[in-house]
């Protein structure tokens, strides 16, 4: 909701610090998980500015840690590969008398199918995130408790046979979001070449 927008919208706009906004981005992809976490921690313990809300160690914590460490990546991969677009159909867009604001819709539609490697990224790096999710959720049974968490509590218990059957089921998830993908994609081509 947050990363494709914003990466497509640097791709079509022009306006200055765009340069340092995507270096940034560029450098945000490599965020580390829980120094992630700690500024989430940060932000939501009880002296933080969010503390009142009381957000610390819960689903929603948790999300908004998964999205500060997502969205970046979304943003910086989108912008690479709309910008492409971005040129072939920019004159024919600006004839159009669309602006950027009204060119990042059109943009995200026709570049959908290619877009969804990015969204696998993401994916990818929110199916296996430990580190930001454990400091803001706590890890507590039954509430804030992931399978990538839950991994890493019964590997240190030493409870091997519970931790590769949930690694086992997470690949599982994994593989089978990015058949999906795959299958989307090569109907798509198909539908296109027919």
């Amino acid at each position: 909701m947050v990363g494709l927008p914003l990466g497509a919208l640097l791709a079509v706009a022009r306006f200055p610090g765009r340069r340092g906004v995507v270096v940034a981005l560029n450098a945000l992809m490599g965020l580390p998980p829980v120094v992630a976490g700690l500024f989430i921690y940060l932000l939501l313990s009880r002296s933080g500015p969010l503390g009142p809300l009381g957000l610390l160690f819960t689903p929603t914590a948790m999300v908004v840690a998964q999205a500060v460490l997502i969205a970046p990546i979304l943003a910086a991969l989108s912008r690479q590969a709309l910008e492409a677009l971005w040129e072939e159909y920019a004159e024919q867009l600006r004839s159009f008398g669309a602006g950027p604001r009204r060119a990042v819709p059109t943009l995200l539609w026709d570049g959908r199918f290619a877009l969804l490697t990015v969204l696998l990224a993401g994916f990818g790096r929110a199916s296996a995130e430990v580190g930001a999710v454990m400091v803001v959720g706590g890890n507590i049974e039954g509430f804030t408790r992931v399978m990538t968490t839950a991994i890493a509590l019964e590997t240190s218990k030493g409870d091997l046979p519970l931790a590769l059957a949930l690694g086992v089921v997470l690949m599982a998830i994994v593989l089978t979001v990015n058949a999906l993908a795959q299958l989307a994609r090569d109907t798509a081509a198909r539908w296109a070449g027919g």
